[in-house]
């Protein structure tokens, strides 16, 4: 292809037909040069604001992109793909309310939308809405949405304190991805939450079967060694959290987070001493051994 030739073919169209000289320039890869032939002021139809607000979110311009959908949905709020992509915009600028007005004109025109209606949910529960997410999810239909409407029906049940039927899910979910960390982390969680030790042992060790690293495995499993007062095995995993997390070393009263509030400076400092003693013996193993 001659680029010349391009240059110049562009260059015309640009002038007659802004739309498409920009799709020339986009085909081409020229995503700049096209988002620049709509840039001149006017006023323009919704195809011109819509390839200019797809142009802006490809160059992850989503502030800018976001006022041109706007542009197209003030005057028509039944433009569908524009509701759905300004949705998709202010998602991602985390303006929960707006966007998930945005997700809802669009399920009211087509309500097999399942990847619109994932986008809501997720809005919902941010919004702290639970049980309209819980509702958003269980409406999910298809196959490609299985995975995300089952955890995140699992999690509305869980923001809800609806504990057993949670668990039902998150189980579930894990028969179909049993390496879904994320499902064993809130299943750890709900355990702490209403101190079922049992469950915590069990669940965080599962999930550190999956990730040697994870700290709400290691924080789940510290906790439960503390509560059955096996500072040694409490001492092995709590030192081996500081080392992917360092600032659970600090002191209790500088922290909040679940596991720490049910370590008591006692506690704290008998890991610290059980710690000491563990180097001290190993030290004492290794100047016993004769040199090679």
């Amino acid at each position: 292809m001659n680029p010349f030739r391009t240059a110049a073919t562009a260059a015309r169209l640009a002038a007659s037909n802004p739309i498409q000289a920009a799709l020339v320039l986009r085909a081409e890869g020229r995503i700049e040069e096209a988002l620049e032939v709509l840039s001149r002021p006017g006023e323009f139809n919704a195809d011109f604001h819509i390839l200019r607000g797809d142009l802006q979110l490809e160059l992850g311009q989503i502030l800018e992109a976001t006022e041109s959908y706007s542009s197209v949905t003030v005057a028509d709020p039944d433009h569908i793909y524009a509701q759905g992509q300004l949705g998709l915009c202010l998602h991602s600028l985390e303006r929960w309310e707006p966007a998930a007005r945005a997700f809802e004109a669009v399920l009211q025109f087509d309500p097999h939308r399942d990847e619109i209606r994932l986008n809501l949910a997720d809005c919902l529960l941010r919004l702290q809405h639970y049980g309209a997410a819980l509702d958003c999810f269980d409406k999910c239909w298809s196959e490609a949405s299985r995975r995300r409407a089952l955890f995140g029906k699992a999690l509305a049940l869980q923001l809800l304190r609806r504990f057993d039927e949670a668990e039902k899910h998150y189980e579930h979910l894990l028969t179909i991805d049993p390496a879904a960390e994320e499902a064993l982390s809130n299943l750890i969680a709900m355990s702490m939450e209403v101190f079922e030790l049992a469950r915590v042992q069990k669940y965080s060790q599962r999930l550190l079967e999956i990730n040697s690293h994870s700290t709400a495995a290691l924080k789940g499993l510290a906790l439960a060694a503390i509560e059955r007062h096996d500072y040694p095995a409490a001492s092995r995993y709590f030192y081996q959290l500081v080392e992917v997390d360092p600032a659970v070393a600090r002191r209790p009263e500088e922290r909040s987070d679940a596991v720490e509030y049910r370590i008591s400076r006692r506690v704290f400092e008998s890991l610290e001493e059980v710690r000491r003693k563990q180097k001290s013996r190993a030290a004492h193993v290794s100047s016993a051994l004769p040199p090679r």
